[in-house]
């Protein structure tokens, strides 16, 4: 089958996502720069969360993109993934917004930190997943296959998230720096999987 309609409605999961995550944002309790203060850990937050959404959303454009035919494997393969992106919401809002002890917003407690890394650790997965079915339908020498190869950032992302998660409970700062290093590595898209992209563009 077509993976024409996997990638709609991946699109349209995703987009969905994005517009929870705003909505959820709360508007500064005034009118002035100082108030806009309270509000910036949420919206640094948000701002990481909607990185992370567009770079799943962006290859996995460019992965469908090199996908001829899918099966059911890989449909379910993509609700798991699909799964763990549809909790980066209220993954964001709860790291966001913490807890509320004697009237204070604690932003990036130990724990919601420790369990947003987790839910980027289980979509990290997901996605290795979701990858693997493709490539095993497509074949080892597919051109999806071919460009794929050896996906260094695909590997030491899950690497990078599993230190982090422990380390929110002991700095959640650094933990935190290392969700926004993984973010900076997958933010340029796979040359590889665009190269054959244009190849095959050219083609027809």
């Amino acid at each position: 089958m077509s993976s024409s309609r996997l990638e709609a409605f991946s699109d349209g999961v995703i987009a969905i996502l994005i517009t929870i995550m705003v909505l959820e944002l709360s508007r500064p309790a005034g009118t002035s720069w100082h108030d806009l203060r309270d509000v910036l850990p949420r919206l640094l937050i948000y701002l990481l969360s909607f990185v992370f959404l567009g770079i799943y959303w962006n290859n996995h454009h460019h992965m469908l993109a090199l996908t001829d035919r899918i099966n059911g494997k890989v449909l379910w393969a993509n609700l798991h993934l699909l799964f763990w992106l549809s909790l980066v919401p209220f993954m964001t809002q709860w790291v966001g917004e913490g807890g509320t002890q004697e009237k204070h917003v604690r932003h990036f407690a130990k724990v919601p930190t420790a369990a947003y890394g987790i839910v980027l650790l289980a979509a990290a997965i997901a996605y290795f997943i979701l990858k693997t079915a493709i490539v095993n339908e497509q074949g080892p020498d597919s051109v999806i296959a071919k460009a794929l190869g050896d996906d260094f950032k695909g590997r030491i992302s899950p690497i990078l998230y599993a230190v982090a998660i422990p380390l929110a409970f002991v700095n959640r700062w650094v933990s935190l720096a290392i969700y926004v290093s993984v973010a900076a590595i997958w933010l340029v898209p796979d040359p590889r999987l665009e190269s054959q992209i244009a190849s095959r563009a050219e083609k027809s």
